[in-house]
């Protein structure tokens, strides 16, 4: 069987777009062109309704008028023929709506990671005329991954974050800055800070991440400082996150989205197993991360 390599991410919803609607505008998705060809969600399981729901699809790119190679057995050649709703690339995918979690195969020259989120927040919002909804898919950071980025940084100059309210996950190192952002009755929440001293900022952002890996979150008596904190809510998924810092004397660029969580898995799945493998990942991340269902 033939593996691909699928991303792990968050699928956020605001303005009036919900849960039901989320899934209405999977299960009906609409139709959209880009770039010459056709997008739609095809192939559509709903098992919303099981006490471990899921819903699986595929995130589809065809022609609607395209070319391919047949033979002709009269002639003996082979000769270009026309045909209809050629289809270019699929991506498979599983979403969990207790996580508000999605993963999905990167299809490459097809359905790339980036494009896959693209194209699927398009077709939701498309789905209700793009009136008073909007869709995003952040990706999830693997914390090990990011935490050693940030490790190789001698200072850090500069602290960047968009985060979105959670639901229905949070975690707990980053509760006060979700009450905030519920007082506020916000929507998205930008945070930046940055530093001319030669120290750079103060920051615990790496000492917050070792505590998570080693488990040790409880022991934290006070909580993470508000920037650390979006950082943080950002690498879990619910917004995009820029650190700057220096290194050698070059300025680096660290974002959360640059070491997304991913897995590798059979590119044409068996959608059970598959629905198993993504919720048994979302659950860890949960475990790991000291999360709970607010």
């Amino acid at each position: 069987m033939r593996r691909g390599r699928y991303y792990l991410g968050r699928v956020i919803k605001t303005g009036e777009l919900d849960q039901e609607k989320l899934l209405a505008a999977i299960v009906n998705a609409p139709t959209v062109p880009v770039s010459g060809a056709s997008w739609t969600i095809t192939d559509v399981i709903d098992q919303t309704s099981r006490d471990k729901p899921f819903l699986f699809g595929r995130l589809s790119k065809y022609a609607q008028q395209g070319q391919l190679t047949v033979v002709d057995p009269v002639a003996h050649s082979q000769v270009e023929a026309t045909a209809e709703n050629l289809l270019i690339a699929a991506s498979p995918f599983v979403y969990l709506p207790d996580f508000s979690g999605i993963a999905y195969l990167h299809v490459w020259n097809g359905v790339q990671e980036d494009v896959f989120r693209r194209r699927f927040s398009r077709l939701v919002e498309e789905a209700y005329d793009r009136f008073f909804v909007r869709c995003e898919i952040d990706p999830i950071a693997d914390y090990q991954a990011f935490a050693t980025k940030l490790r190789a940084l001698e200072k850090i100059s500069e602290i960047r974050a968009k985060v979105h309210p959670p639901n229905p996950l949070f975690g707990d190192l980053w509760r006060d800055l979700n009450e905030y952002i519920k007082q506020r009755n916000a929507s998205e929440i930008v945070l930046a800070e940055k530093s001319d001293q030669e120290s750079g900022l103060t920051s615990q952002i790496v000492e917050l991440i070792n505590i998570i890996l080693e488990k040790t979150i409880r022991q934290i008596e006070r909580p993470a400082a508000i920037t650390d904190a979006a950082l943080l809510m950002a690498a879990d998924g619910y917004g995009s996150g820029k650190v700057v810092g220096q290194k050698d004397d070059e300025q680096i660029v660290i974002r959360t989205s640059d070491t997304q969580k991913s897995f590798l898995h059979e590119k044409e799945p068996d959608v059970e197993k598959l629905a198993t493998i993504v919720r048994h990942k979302f659950e860890v991340i949960s475990e790991e991360r000291d999360m709970e269902h607010g």
